[in-house]
């Protein structure tokens, strides 16, 4: 199992830039996919989740309306669109897939290694 993120870098505040995760190992279009975010000394934070069937979005307070979380199941690629950055939006960004199986009592959750985006002038 593989999530690869790959995006990140510096930007200026107001700047943009897009995260991609590609998967590869499991079945990802059963999957959900997020996106968290973890800046130094502070625990890591959900940003964005898009559900497996249906596409229906979750995102965290601070980021609504700026960023934008897609998923291309034909690609096993998940996105994460970021735009109008703030300084505090500097974090690693983490691309995570989890599955419950209720039937199962099973939780599958990968992780990817993970990004750096700094906003900075």
């Amino acid at each position: 199992v593989q999530l690869v993120e790959s995006g990140g870098g510096l930007v200026q505040p107001g700047g943009s830039l897009r995260l991609s995760c590609v998967a590869s190992g499991f079945t990802f279009s059963s999957y959900f996919m997020s996106w968290y975010r973890q800046a130094p000394g502070k625990e890591r934070e959900l940003v964005a989740l898009i559900r497996s069937v249906g596409g229906r979005t979750n995102y965290a307070d601070s980021v609504k309306g700026r960023f934008t979380i897609s998923r291309d199941n034909a690609k096993n690629t998940v996105y994460l669109q970021m735009n109008s950055l703030k300084p505090e939006d500097t974090a690693v960004y983490y691309c995570n897939a989890r599955r419950i199986q209720v039937v199962a009592g099973t939780v599958d959750v990968y992780w990817g290694q993970g990004t750096q985006v700094t906003v900075a002038s």
